[in-house]
Formats: C-alpha cells, structure tokens, sequence
C-alpha cells in the first residue's frame, strides 16, 4: 500500500449534522483514504489520502452535493523559452495532489492553478515550479504593468546579443562559405592569410559566439540534460558544441583526424546560435505585443476614489474600496468600480464595454461600471462589485484566459516537443552505431552524429 498523507480540505454547503454524516459516509466509501473526520464548525474535512485519492474524493464530495472549495493562484513563470518549457511547467504543477487544471501562457509567461482549498498552497506549489527548472512567484495585482516593461527590456537585450553574434559570425561565414559560392574568394583567402590562419580567426571569433551572446544555450540547456530533462536548449548546445569541439580537433590536433576529414564547422556553430537568436529575439516582440491588448484595459482603471466615510470625503487607493462603500464621482472623471447611483445625474461613456459612442444617462438607481468615464453631471453611487469581480477585471481575465487557452493541436505539440530533443539525440546515437558497423572508421561515424545534431538544431526555434 503506498504512503498516505494528511489532508484537510474545506467543504461548501454543510449545515447541519446529517450533512456532516453523509459527507463522512460517502468520504469512507473512497478507495485510499482513511481515518475521516468532519467538522462542521470550520466546515472541513479531515483525512489521510493515498496518492490519486486525493481527485476521487473530490469527485465524491461533488457528487453528495458538497463540493471541495477550490481556489485559483496565477503564478509569474521565470526561464520558460519554448513548447517544451511550457510542458515541464504543466506536467509538474498537474503533478502536486490536490492540483485540479493548470493552464500556463507561454506569452505571458504565467501559470493560473487551480486547486483544492486544504490539498495543497501557494507555497508548495511555487517550490515545485522552481524545482522543475523555473522559478515562480505569485503575480500581483497590477504586475502585467511590469511584465509588459520586463518583456520590452528582454526584447531589447536579446536585439543587442543578435547584433553583436551575427557581427562575429559574419566574417566567419564569409571565411567559409564565402569560397563555395565565389571561388575567387576562396583563393584570395589561401594566397593571403592561408588555410590555418583562416581557421584560427574562425575560432577566435565563433569562440566569442558561444561564450558570449550564445552563453545562455549551455547555462540552462547543459543542467537540464544532465537531470535527463533535456530542452531546445540542451539541442542547440550539443549541436553546436559537437560542431566546435571537432572544428578544435581539427584545428590544433589535425593529426588526429585522417586527412580527408580534416575540416572545420566553426560557421555552423555561429551561424545555428545567430539563427536561433534571431528567433528568441522575434518570439520575445511577439510577446511583449499580446500584453498591449491587457495594458489597454489596464489604462483604463481608475488608480484612486473619493469615498464618502464618517461624513467626510476621503481619497483612497482603488484596491482600498469595499461594498457599499459611496463614492463620489466630478464631471469628466473615470468611474472606479462598479455600483447603482445613489445621487445626482449625469451622463456616462459606455464605449469601452458597449462600442456605442453615445453616452448613457444615468439617474438614482442606475448601474455604473468601472472604467467608464462620467459626462458633465456629478455622481455618487454605491459599490455593488469591487477588485476582480468588476466587469473590467473580468475582461482582462478573459482576455488572459484567451491569450492562455490552448487549441487541440497543441496538445499534439506537447507530445512532440517531450521526445523530440532525446529522440534526435538517440537517433544521432544510432547513426554513431550504424556507420561502426558499417566499417566506417570512428571519424566518419562522428562526423555523420554530429550532422545530425546540427541539422535538428533549427527545429529549436519552431519548437
């Protein structure tokens, strides 16, 4: 029998002792849970749950019309930089008891968990993210402001890494491959500088590649292949370090190699770390582009209220404000949340809800919403819904769960992206085995292996 762990898990709809009976009866009639106990006071249910028992008794609980309370908890993702990622992240999370979806947004670099009140916290989740690979905190309140500016500072660093890499990979293309497609290119190398000077200036410049712009392929890909986790970036980085470790071979101990494969593949090491900037660089703007849709409704909030307390008009921060709280609105000035008029007339520009550019005329009883824009008349209106049950935060939060939502196909990329980096490493295996068996000699065998890792390693961007 495997470990069971204690749990506590807050029930709705309990009210009086049968209710307490038959919650505890139908939790006892669950496959893995033991010592049950209910209380009615706190409105609890307290027991000890093998693993997967946790989601049975949740279905138990649901059905004796009982449900568990849920909450939901949007974390901040760090580090995530393609599908794969986004599938660590997923599989992780989906992985701690008591987790009921999980929804992650690789543009907007979050995760929205929901879970069971009791099974499991904030806390516990965020050390399960970073334990995967990515560091995780809870997001808050008014933070895509900062995640839209973060997103802009690393779209803006990437820019500068592609200039600098492809400023250094230029002349080592050129060097290169220049020669296949003007052959007089070619000569004017050899009679110049020579073939091993030409070398030596293509690893001078492709070594600057891969220490610097090209760096953060081998900090984070390298880890993950050794926890046998590996990514995108653990391809691009045994590809393009294959590729340079024979192209140094060649260069310094070219006695090692027979003399018909003495040759080097310092340009598609640079050349494969440019290219895969380039689209870093392109997915970062995209992303920094799907937040401008959220900053336009978040422009939209009001920031402070005048709220009417102890007879005395005081102005406070919008995420101070209660129900039923009066709030005071001057002609021209963006309605904070939403409410029913209690005084006064006016005018109100709905446009941001309803498109319609006529305002609408608002008397007692009339309902306003936050994010409008009062007219000439001045209003005082009761808070009916206040922080995110507002319409405007409700908006953005479809929007968000939009943005998130993932289509059918994707679940097909998410397979894909999981063996795809260790089946090119296993199948860059199997040439390796084929070509020794075939009587090749050990350098051909190697040469064939690493073509294949160069060539997978583009599938980086797309993946």
């Amino acid at each position: 029998m495997s470990e069971s762990i204690p749990l506590t898990l807050s029930v709705d709809g309990m009210t009086c002792a049968s209710c307490v009976g038959r919650v505890e009866r139908g939790l006892k009639t669950v496959e893995g849970l033991s010592d049950v106990s209910v209380n009615l006071a706190t409105e609890t249910a307290r027991f000890r749950a093998e693993a997967g028992a946790i989601g049975k008794a949740a279905e138990k609980l649901e059905a004796l019309g009982y449900p568990a309370r849920r909450q939901t908890v949007t974390l901040v993702i760090e580090g995530m930089s393609c599908a794969s990622c986004v599938g660590r992240v997923d599989r992780a999370l989906a992985a701690v008891p008591g987790v009921v979806e999980v929804n992650v947004n690789l543009a907007a670099e979050t995760a929205r968990v929901t879970y069971l009140e009791g099974a499991t916290d904030v806390a516990a989740l965020v050390r399960v993210a970073g334990e995967a690979g990515y560091p995780a905190h809870p997001a808050e309140a008014m933070a895509t402001e900062a995640r839209t500016a973060r997103k802009e500072e690393e779209a803006q660093a990437l820019k500068a890494r592609v200039i600098l890499a492809a400023a250094l990979a230029l002349p080592v293309f050129l060097i290169e491959m220049g020669g296949h497609m003007i052959p007089a290119l070619h000569h004017l190398v050899m009679a110049t500088i020579g073939q091993q000077a030409s070398w030596l200036i293509q690893f001078a410049l492709t070594t600057a590649v891969l220490l610097g712009p090209g760096r953060q392929f081998y900090a984070k890909g390298l880890p993950a292949l050794v926890k046998g986790a590996p990514d995108m970036n653990s391809l691009v980085a045994v590809g393009t370090g294959a590729a340079y470790l024979y192209s140094l071979v060649a260069t310094f101990a070219p006695h090692l190699l027979p003399e018909a494969v003495r040759a080097v593949y310092y340009e598609a090491a640079a050349v494969i770390v440019v290219l895969i900037l380039i689209g870093r660089w392109l997915e970062a703007r995209a992303k920094g582009r799907t937040g401008a849709a959220i900053q336009k409704l978040l422009g939209l909030r009001a920031h402070t209220a005048r709220v009417l307390r102890d007879g005395e008009t005081v102005e406070v921060d919008i995420d101070a404000l209660s129900i039923g709280d009066l709030i005071q609105v001057r002609p021209g000035e963006r309605i904070a949340v939403d409410g029913e008029v209690t005084e006064g007339e006016s005018h109100v520009d709905e446009s941001m809800i309803s498109g319609e550019p006529v305002p609408v005329a608002k008397t007692v009883g009339a309902a306003v919403t936050g994010g409008t824009v009062n007219g000439a008349g001045s209003l005082t209106f009761r808070a009916t819904r206040v922080g995110a049950d507002t319409v405007l935060s409700q908006i953005i939060r479809m929007v968000e769960d939009a943005q998130g939502a993932k289509l059918p196909i994707q679940g097909l990329v998410d397979r894909i992206t999981l063996w795809f980096v260790p089946a090119v490493m296993g199948l860059a295996l199997v040439t390796l085995v084929v070509w020794l068996l075939a009587g090749g000699t050990l350098t051909h065998a190697l040469v064939a292996a690493v073509s294949v890792l160069i060539v997978a390693c583009p599938c980086a961007m797309g993946l």
